[in-house]
């Protein structure tokens, strides 16, 4: 499947980043997919007050904006030297937000952002700009860490099936596509994992109420097997035959199982939905998603549903 088709990938100098253009590369070429570097200059100080509207610091803007497209060029090379088509692109403002102003003008289908600071993503997204892009963006966002293996041995896919909601269904079907393809691409393993728990569970096994703990079990054991329904009727769309998978329904909250899980497989990727129900467009990753961000200690990529609309406009 070829599934991304025009990728925008955010620079960034530090060494570990080229492995980050390299991944995109290869992913461009499988896909047959448009590629995109873009480096942004953050230019706030320099249209404002009469110092730096002097001639001196209208020529240091300008070296700096030569050195950073000299930067820029010199990154890709190595994949423009593999025959593919690729730009390199200087945005000027707030990272963030010229990146998904960047997504609107030109239909870009998936961001890929190396991880800031060292050891992964653990404790490291949020106040940054992968949280923003992660929260607003309109596109996936796919955050890599710095060092990483090349390949990815194994890929989890979160999914939370609910017929009683459209828009997560959907996004349950987005999430399965792009990890089924991905696990395909990468030659991967892939671990489907839904986290499921009774709702009251904790206080009717305190002894609140007239339930014995007969009836407790077996309300569980029911709550299970509707989750159990709901993931196999998620799974029955797609042909997993001939991809190496494993399916896990675990029991507990999935801001605790889902990231121990991760832990537990090394896995080297999650994908995940980042769906709000706040009722603010673009404003906040579900509260769910976002511990599970704060725990997990690999790359993650993020969807959203179709009907996500970013707050951010095009100036």
């Amino acid at each position: 499947m070829h599934r991304f088709k025009n990728i925008l990938i955010l620079h960034d100098r530090r060494p570990g980043h080229q492995l980050t253009i390299k991944r995109g590369g290869d992913l461009a070429r499988r896909n047959q997919a448009r590629l995109t570097v873009v480096d942004v200059i953050e230019d706030d100080s320099w249209d404002s007050g009469e110092i730096y509207a002097s001639a001196s610091f209208r020529e240091l803007k300008e070296l700096v904006i030569e050195e950073r497209q000299k930067d820029l060029e010199s990154a890709i090379e190595p994949v423009r030297q593999q025959g593919l088509d690729v730009r390199a692109k200087l945005l000027f403002g707030k990272p963030f937000l010229e990146i998904i102003r960047e997504v609107l003008r030109e239909n870009h289908d998936l961001v890929i952002k190396t991880a800031q600071g060292e050891g992964g993503l653990k404790g490291m997204l949020f106040g940054s700009t992968a949280t923003h892009l992660m929260r607003k963006c309109p596109c996936p966002v796919w955050v890599v860490k710095e060092e990483e293996n090349e390949r990815y041995d194994r890929i989890i896919a979160a999914v939370d099936p609910d017929l009683s909601d459209e828009q997560i269904n959907e996004l349950n079907i987005k999430i399965m596509d792009v990890a089924t393809s991905l696990a395909k691409l990468e030659e991967s393993e892939l671990l489907v994992v839904h986290a499921w728990s009774l709702h009251g569970e904790t206080i009717l096994r305190g002894g609140v109420g007239r339930m014995d703990q007969e009836e407790i079990d077996s309300l569980v054991r029911e709550a299970e097997a509707t989750h159990s329904t709901r993931l196999n009727n998620l799974l029955q769309k797609y042909d997993l035959q001939d991809l190496n998978h494993r399916v896990h329904l675990l029991k507990g909250e999935a801001g605790r199982v889902i990231p121990e899980l991760v832990e537990k497989k090394r896995a080297d990727l999650i994908v995940m939905g980042t769906l709000s129900r706040t009722g603010v467009a673009g404003f906040l990753i579900g509260n769910t998603a976002e511990k599970i961000l704060n725990k997990v200690d690999c790359a993650v990529l993020a969807v959203k549903p179709d009907e996500f609309v970013t707050p951010v406009k095009l100036s």
